[in-house]
């Protein structure tokens, strides 16, 4: 059975604001996410996604 966390837990795991894990569920940059019932669950194992606005993100990206 799959593992999922919530858009909190990811947001702590990350270090990011719940906002930002909601944007990117939303805009499906997550790989795996469901959205059931105001929801959103994350695999367990999902990255986080890099983060398009920080130059040196899309540098190590390219590495």
């Amino acid at each position: 059975m799959f593992e999922y966390m919530t858009a909190q837990q990811a947001a702590e795991k990350w270090n990011v604001s719940l906002r930002w894990v909601q944007r990117l569920c939303k805009d499906n940059r997550i790989e795996g996410v469901l959205h059931i019932n105001r929801v959103w669950l994350i695999p367990h194992d999902a990255k986080k996604p890099f983060d398009k606005r920080r130059k040196i993100d899309r540098d190590l990206k390219n590495v």
